[in-house]
């Protein structure tokens, strides 16, 4: 049993290099838009890089924005989790 736990721990610590790496790999792709007095970046790994609303850069939006995103994204792990998907469901348990 003590094996099963050492095991699993293993795994964990391979899937979070992966994630690790998989993310580092998202912030890599950028997409850029304009559209009007708007310009906006976002990456891969869904967070708002800048935003220019009339030629003046906004970070205070871009700081809400990615704030409110990590926040949706907490909750949605959560609801993953509570729904069996995940690590635990990767891991059996």
């Amino acid at each position: 049993m003590a094996f099963d736990k050492i095991k699993q721990l293993g795994e964990l610590n391979k899937l979070r290099k992966q994630a690790k790496e998989l993310q580092k790999e998202l912030e890599k792709i950028t997409e850029s838009l304009s559209e009007g007095e708007i310009d906006v970046k976002v990456s891969g790994n869904q967070k708002v890089v800048y935003l220019k609303v009339d030629g003046e850069e906004r970070d205070d939006i871009v700081d809400a924005i990615n704030k409110a995103m990590k926040k949706v994204q907490k909750k949605a792990a959560k609801k993953m989790m509570e729904m069996g998907g995940g690590l635990s469901g990767l891991l059996g348990g």
